[in-house]
């Protein structure tokens, strides 16, 4: 059997047999670390072989993490990146410099590891987080960055022993595992801040502020809010980067920092990343240099995907992963400041999810395609269309994700704007 069909067949075994949040949500949820405890000592606890930075928060902790890492890669560091969930290809989820997991080595590992997953069942995030742990210890990095997958304080990446704690911030989503007031979510991401080790709070609100702080006092860990200290301020934007000046304590830090990501909403990512990065200082060499040049090719050093992504030109076709009120309304904001005839938008939505925050923020003079992603979780489109019609949204309903788009395409005008947003994995099926 070729490597590719050996790969494939391991990858259809875990879909078959192991539960997995991106596609069935809540039944793949653990509420605690046996599992991972438990593969991890199997593997010889390959996530405490190398130093750790770990990234949690509602918004932005994808964004954050590449930033992070491209600039740790700029310094000359071997990188392993771990963040989830993957849009195209599950070896997205483990990368080293850029390069994804070899499909050896995910085949070896499921391989070997084979007689424990069939003794403690573990959900496929358990698995895959282990997978990466286990990738960045044989491969020897000088660093690994962590993106935590659900919460923080039982979330399975929650075993490592960081160098430095990152939280960007506190909204409202996946409150049935969560809770449901910002104290209680921000006590769950919170459960990553380390006894000693030092945490960065991207930004605090007045229900979060007293929950870090008396975390960080317990576990005797210096706690730094970024937004107190850096000011990241936009200057101009393109498709493809946004260029910022930087801030520290109202002094001029970097002037016209260059950064591979569009959207203004990025400054509060990249004020949190600075942050982290002045803390990382005290273990790396990391000059002003390798920041502007890890940011400048941030996409081209780790294969950045899905957030504020231009895909196709004439129509423009923006896609988003937003799926969260916070999310969707630095979406909103940033529409406000780009110039098209009409907007189209291909919307699609998981059935696990209140929408209704999501829809009374959506413009009402765009033109919707519903639709609904090839996953157990997603939201029928014609259910999606009924609700979003109690928006003052108006548009058809299409049972594909491409079919939404192909009608998008052939309605928009060239100078139209036609965005996909509404589900990581609506987004997934067309990048």
């Amino acid at each position: 059997m070729s490597l590719r069909k050996a790969y494939q067949a391991t990858l259809d075994l875990l879909y078959s047999q192991l539960p997995m949040f991106q596609r069935v949500g809540a039944p793949a949820f653990r509420k605690d670390l046996t599992n991972i405890l438990a593969l991890c000592e199997a593997l010889g606890q390959p996530q405490l072989r190398y130093p750790v930075v770990h990234v949690a928060g509602t918004n932005g902790k994808g964004s954050t993490c590449f930033m992070l890492s491209a600039v740790l890669q700029a310094a000359g560091l071997k990188t392993g990146l771990c963040v989830s969930p993957h849009y195209r290809d599950f070896r997205e989820r483990a990368r080293i410099n850029g390069h994804y997991v070899p499909r050896a080595f995910v085949v070896d590992f499921v391989r070997r590891i084979q007689p424990v997953m069939d003794a403690i069942k573990p959900s496929f995030f358990e698995m895959s987080t282990a997978l990466a742990f286990d990738y960045f210890a044989q491969e020897k990095v000088d660093v690994a960055v962590i993106e935590t997958g659900l919460g923080g304080r039982l979330d399975s990446t929650n075993v490592v022993q960081p160098i430095l704690s990152v939280i960007t911030n506190i909204g409202f989503d996946h409150m049935e595992f969560l809770g449901h007031t910002l104290p209680l979510i921000a006590g769950e991401k919170a459960g990553i801040i380390k006894h000693r080790v030092p945490v960065v709070v991207g930004e605090l609100l007045p229900d979060t502020e007293p929950v870090f702080a008396q975390r960080a006092q317990e576990m005797e860990a210096e706690m730094y809010t970024a937004e107190r200290f850096w000011r990241a301020v936009p200057l101009a934007a393109s498709d493809y980067h946004t260029i910022f000046d930087i801030f520290h304590l109202g002094q001029l830090r970097y002037s016209q920092l260059e950064l591979n990501l569009a959207g203004g909403f990025q400054a509060k990512n990249l004020q949190t990343t600075l942050a982290a990065l002045e803390l990382l200082k005290r273990h790396f060499s990391i000059q002003e240099a390798h920041i502007r040049y890890g940011l400048q090719y941030l996409r081209e050093l780790t294969g950045f995907l899905g957030r504020w992504d231009v895909i196709a030109q004439r129509p423009k076709v923006l896609c988003d992963s937003a799926h969260n009120p916070q999310g969707m309304e630095q979406v909103v904001q940033e529409l406000k400041h780009m110039s098209f005839r009409r907007l189209h938008v291909v919307l699609g939505m998981v059935k696990d999810k209140d929408p209704s925050t999501v829809l009374a923020l959506l413009p009402k003079e765009a033109q919707y395609y519903f639709c609904k992603a090839d996953i157990p979780r997603g939201l029928e489109s014609s259910r999606l269309q009924g609700l979003a019609a109690q928006y003052g949204l108006q548009g058809r309903a299409y049972t594909t994700v491409k079919g939404a788009l192909k009608a998008a395409r052939k309605k928009a005008s060239p100078d139209d704007l036609i965005l996909v947003t509404g589900s990581i994995f609506v987004v997934a099926e067309i990048i």
